[in-house]
């Protein structure tokens, strides 16, 4: 027997799903909150939630990642009136099972119910050794970091090929050394190539290689780069910039594993495994023609979508005693302390450059406060403390709404619609709060207990406690 939870604040739809539930021999709760259902959810008793997304104290899909930090999550079965495909996408991205749309049929509920069991059943029993990454220079606990270093050890025990995607400064080359260095080919090489610096003119010599006289100033053949990734792991970092001309050769490249170096008629094999990465939008650039989208379909066996620092900020001060201690060693300087408003302004920026740019800005601050013990926030940048100024003082341009010719429609924007930096943060700072104390009355206010079971630091935690008045 299974015990399935049901959050939605649909009292009907609750007693319909329960009924349909244990009449196939299972048992059914039912809550009418996201709190309640949360608290319930990560007490780890339940095997299968159903959970709405639109709900009277926030939106479903923001709690999918909290669920699945448990040590063995349940599945959750998205149910919806008002299901969209940005949604779903979220849903799937998230751990979702299944993302079904309302009115829903007892066929439509009882057949994803038993595939989800079924699939339960055949892991239960599983008893998987512990897995121990090397992760050299990837920091933080985050869901969003756990969840790309669970699928990094998934890709680590194959030989797929990956596709990393992510904003420019996510990690993309470190994640590709670690699923190397992870690997059986962790003691062959790791051969990098940008694609984003290759001469169009060189870039079939420098990956394929050449003969002798294959043209001017080949005075002798040379090795190129998929040869030397022989046995084992090339990384083409910025796939998106291969030239076009190219991506249908190397589509047979990865397919057959064998090529012709430039001025050869002869054909050589390379028995490597491919990592790619990029900070574009793979899909978008097929609609534009910019790539081929069977080549896509190659690179893309495995996908790791690495987040935004913004997205990811609970990390901030681990990635900053790890990011400085660096910094102490290559510079032989003595390590200095961190005031509790350098942290904070730090995990108040946005970071359009991530961590890349954290790196840089933890350099310059160790710079200005050299002779100094403690970081304070006058020790960073201008730029981010001018930033952080203006966006505490000055209220947030709104957009001009003169050029509505409907005055009816100008009205109701003006009156319905919020700027959307300010309804985030409504939204962010209510889910906080609302998230903290229920994480004190689970644990009765033992501060250990709340880290493991948040993810969050100790400091951290002190810090969003004091923020949202949390005794």
């Amino acid at each position: 027997m299974a015990n399935v939870l049901i959050i939605d604040d649909d009292t009907e739809m609750c007693l319909m799903l329960a009924d349909l539930i244990t009449s196939i021999s299972h048992h059914a709760k039912y809550v009418h909150t996201l709190a309640e259902g949360l608290d319930l959810a990560i007490s780890g008793t339940f095997d299968v939630i159903f959970l709405d997304v639109r709900m009277p104290d926030g939106n479903g899909l923001e709690i999918l990642h909290r669920i699945r930090t448990v040590r063995f999550p349940p599945e959750v079965i998205i149910i919806t009136g008002a299901g969209d495909p940005d949604g779903a996408e979220i849903a799937v991205r998230n751990g979702a099972w299944d993302y079904l749309r309302k009115p829903l049929s007892p066929k439509k509920i009882i057949l994803p119910l038993k595939r989800v069991l079924q699939y339960r059943d055949g892991i239960k029993d599983i008893r998987k050794p512990p897995v121990l990454l090397w992760r050299e220079g990837i920091i933080g606990e985050s869901p969003r970091i756990k969840a790309c270093l669970t699928t990094l050890a998934q890709a680590a025990h194959t030989d797929v090929s990956v596709l990393i995607t992510g904003e420019t400064g996510t990690g993309k080359e470190l994640f590709a050394r670690a699923i190397h260095h992870n690997s059986a080919r962790a003691k062959g090489r790791f051969v990098v190539v940008d694609c984003a610096v290759l001469p169009e003119t060189l870039t079939e010599s420098a990956l394929f290689g050449y003969e002798k006289g294959a043209f001017t100033g080949s005075d002798g053949p040379k090795e190129g780069l998929i040869r030397r990734a022989h046995g084992g792991t090339l990384f083409l970092d910025e796939i998106g910039e291969l030239p076009p001309n190219l991506q249908k050769t190397f589509l047979r490249v990865l397919q057959e594993r064998c090529f012709r170096p430039v001025g050869s008629n002869k054909e050589i094999k390379s028995d490597f495994r491919l990592v790619a990465a990029t900070n574009r939008i793979p899909e978008k650039m097929v609609r534009s023609g910019m790539f081929r989208e069977d080549l896509l379909y190659r690179l893309r066996g495995i996908s790791i979508e690495l987040p935004s620092l913004r997205d990811r900020i609970t990390d901030m001060k681990d990635l900053v005693v790890y990011l400085t201690g660096r910094i102490f060693d290559r510079h032989g300087l003595e390590p200095k302390g961190y005031s509790p408003d350098f942290i904070r302004i730090l995990s108040s920026y946005d970071w359009p450059g991530n961590i890349r740019e954290l790196v840089h800005t933890l350099e310059a601050a160790l710079s200005e406060a050299y002779y100094e013990p403690i970081l304070f926030p006058k020790h960073l940048p201008e730029h981010i403390r001018i930033k952080m100024a203006r966006s505490a003082i000055t209220p947030p341009h709104r957009p001009d709404l003169t050029d509505l010719t409907d005055p009816a429609e100008k009205k109701h924007l003006q009156k319905e619609i919020p700027l959307f930096k300010e309804y985030r943060k409504n939204i962010l700072s209510t889910a906080e709060s609302s998230y903290l104390k229920d994480l004190m009355a689970a644990t009765r206010g033992n501060i250990k207990q709340a880290c493991v079971l948040s993810g969050l630091g100790r400091t951290r935690l002190y810090t969003l406690m004091k923020k949202h008045g949390i005794d």
